[in-house]
């Protein structure tokens, strides 16, 4: 029962995404649904999830699946913005690269993207500890998401 049964984007401030943004957001989304762990230790779930950032702050608003509110919390975004600047650089390398370089250098840009990616997923796990439990494939899926969120800020 821990575990995220819907999510929204509150993105509305948010620039149109680019079609490469829309296909990694609909992916993050589509893979998060499908498997997650996510607990609130206070209340059991299943969990909505509204993410947002507000006055510069990463937003998590966590209700039951009743509505229900079941927490709230805020993060600073600034351990994520290198990390997620570093991320969208890499991205941006990686959709050229796909259309322009041989599989080999590419494979070497992916893994690259992949290590600034676990690197995101990271910080992401050290920033919710106390606050929900999450796995490491929950915090990169979540990761994905907080990118773009963050794109256009």
């Amino acid at each position: 029962m821990s575990y995220i049964s819907h999510i929204e984007l509150n993105d509305k401030h948010s620039p149109p995404p680019t079609a490469e943004i829309e296909k990694e957001r609909r992916v993050a989304l589509y893979d998060l649904l499908e498997e997650n762990k996510f607990e609130v230790p206070t209340h059991s779930g299943p969990y909505h999830l509204v993410l947002s950032i507000k006055e510069k702050r990463l937003v998590f608003g966590v209700s039951k699946e009743d509505g229900n509110p079941a927490a709230e919390f805020h993060l600073s975004l600034s351990p994520f913005r290198q990390v997620v600047k570093d991320y969208w650089a890499i991205c941006e390398s990686y959709y050229d690269a796909v259309k322009n370089l041989p599989p080999g250098q590419i494979e070497t840009i992916d893994m690259a993207r992949r290590g600034i990616h676990d690197e995101g997923a990271r910080i992401l796990l050290e920033r919710l500890d106390g606050k929900v439990i999450v796995d490491t494939d929950t915090s990169r899926r979540l990761f994905t998401l907080i990118c773009i969120l963050h794109f256009g800020i």
